[in-house]
C-alpha cells in the first residue's frame, strides 16, 4: 500500500481526505500543507503528521493530493512536475478535467499525473467544516488514464478507503457530464432564486417556499468565489447545456400555450422514470445501492433498535434520510444497504422488530 501521501490545501476536500484516511484502516504518514493556523490545527487535531513548507518537501511522499480551486491547481502542478520521480503520483480534486490534464501534458515529468474529482461537499469550506464521512457513499470520479498506471491498485485501493465509490472517465466525458448535474444546475439554481426574488412584490414570495423549492435551490448558497473558476474552465460544456436547456424550455411553452397536456404529461413520466434511475446508475466502478423504505412511529429510540438490530447481524448501514415526518405520529426512513441479499435479510429483521416496510 501507499503509506505516505502529502496533501497541499487543507480545506473542505483536503481536510477531509486526511481525516478520512486516518479513520480509515490504511497506516499512512500524511504530509500536509497550508497557511500556519490550518496547519497547526491540523497537526493539533492528529489529522496530518507533518507540516509541508516547501515544494521540495514532496519528495518523499508516494501520493500527493492538490486540494486547490483550478488556477491555484494549475500552478502547483507546474511547479511540482519536475521535482517528481517515476514513483511518484500526484491526483488533483477540481471539477474540470480536460484542461488540468491537457496542462500535465504539456509538462516534463518523471511523475503521474491521475485526475479525479469526488462529487460531494458542502455549501460551506474550510478545514473547520471538514469531515470524515464527506465522501462515505459518494461518487469519486478517476481519469481512466489510471489503467495506464503502474501502481494502479495501491493508488485505487486509498481512494477506496475514503468511503467512496470509484467511477472511470475520460477528461472529456468528466467535463460533460459535470456540466449536465453540476455546473448548469449551479447555475439554475441561482436564476430560480432570483428569478423568485424579482418577480416578488409586496409580498414576498419566498416566504411561501417549501421542501421542494428549498431542495432544488439549495446550492444557490453557494461562494461565486469558488465557482469562477470552474465556470470559465468548463464554459464551452455549459453553454452545450444552456443551448439544450433553452430548447426543452421553449418546447415545454409551446405545449403551454397550446394546452397540450398530453405532451406535458409525457414528459413528467419520462422525468420520472430517468430521475428513479439516479441511484441505480452502475456506470465504470459505481456500486449501486438497495433501498429499504420502513415506516417507523415517533417514538424516542426507534432508529436506534433498527439499526442495532442490522448491526448484530453483520449488515451495514451505507446511507440513512429521513423522508417523511409527521410529529406524533411518525416517518418514513429511506435506508440503503450494499446488496440485495442484505435488502432481503434487513426486511425479515425489521418486520421481526414490529417495524413496516413500504413498497
Amino acid at each position: 500500500m501507499i503509506k505516505n501521501v502529502a496533501i497541499i490545501g487543507l480545506g473542505l476536500i483536503g481536510g477531509s481526505i486526511a481525516k478520512a484516511l486516518k479513520g480509515s484502516k490504511i497506516d499512512v504518514n500524511i504530509g500536509g500543507f497550508d497557511i500556519d493556523t490550518v496547519t497547526q490545527k491540523a497537526l493539533d487535531d492528529k489529522i496530518i503528521d507533518e507540516r509541508l513548507n516547501a515544494y521540495e518537501d514532496i519528495k518523499e511522499y508516494e501520493l500527493i493530493f492538490i486540494c486547490l480551486h483550478v488556477n491555484l491547481t494549475l500552478e502547483v502542478l507546474e511547479k511540482f512536475a519536475p521535482l517528481l520521480n517515476s514513483n511518484q503520483i500526484v491526483t488533483d480534486v477540481c471539477s474540470v478535467k480536460s484542461l488540468i490534464q491537457e496542462k500535465w501534458d504539456s509538462f516534463k515529468s518523471e511523475g503521474h499525473y491521475v485526475g479525479g474529482h469526488p462529487m460531494t461537499g458542502k455549501e460551506k469550506g474550510g478545514y473547520e467544516n471538514s469531515d470524515p464521512l464527506l465522501f462515505e457513499n459518494s461518487i469519486y470520479i478517476i481519469n481512466e488514464n489510471v489503467e495506464l498506471l503502474e501502481r494502479k491498485s495501491e493508488f485505487l485501493e486509498l481512494i477506496k478507503s475514503l468511503g467512496c465509490r470509484i467511477t472511470l472517465l475520460s477528461p472529456k466525458e468528466h467535463d460533460n457530464a459535470v456540466a449536465n448535474v453540476s455546473h448548469f444546475p449551479q447555475l439554475l439554481s441561482v436564476m430560480l432564486l432570483n428569478n423568485t426574488i424579482k418577480n416578488s412584490t409586496e409580498t414576498n414570495y419566498l416566504d411561501f417556499a417549501a421542501g421542494g423549492y428549498r431542495d432544488m435551490t439549495r446550492i444557490a448558497s453557494s461562494d461565486y468565489g469558488l465557482w469562477e473558476p470552474i465556470i470559465q474552465s468548463n464554459k464551452e460544456q455549459i453553454l452545450k447545456v444552456f443551448n439544450s436547456f433553452e430548447a426543452e424550455l421553449a418546447s415545454l411553452k409551446k405545449m403551454l400555450e397550446d394546452d397540450n397536456s398530453y405532451s406535458i404529461a409525457s414528459n413528467f413520466e419520462r422525468a420520472r422514470k430517468g430521475r428513479d434511475e439516479v441511484p441505480k446508475n452502475t456506470k465504470g466502478f459505481l456500486n449501486p445501492l438497495y433501498d429499504l423504505y420502513v415506516f417507523v412511529k415517533d417514538e424516542p429510540g426507534v432508529v436506534s433498535k433498527i439499526s442495532t438490530a442490522l448491526y448484530q447481524e453483520g449488515i451495514n448501514i451505507k446511507d440513512i434520510e429521513l423522508l417523511k415526518i409527521r410529529e406524533g405520529t411518525g416517518g418514513t426512513f429511506r435506508l440503503s444497504v450494499e446488496s440485495q441479499n442484505d435488502v432481503e435479510r434487513a426486511t425479515e429483521i425489521i418486520n421481526a422488530l414490529g417495524f413496516t416496510l413500504k413498497d
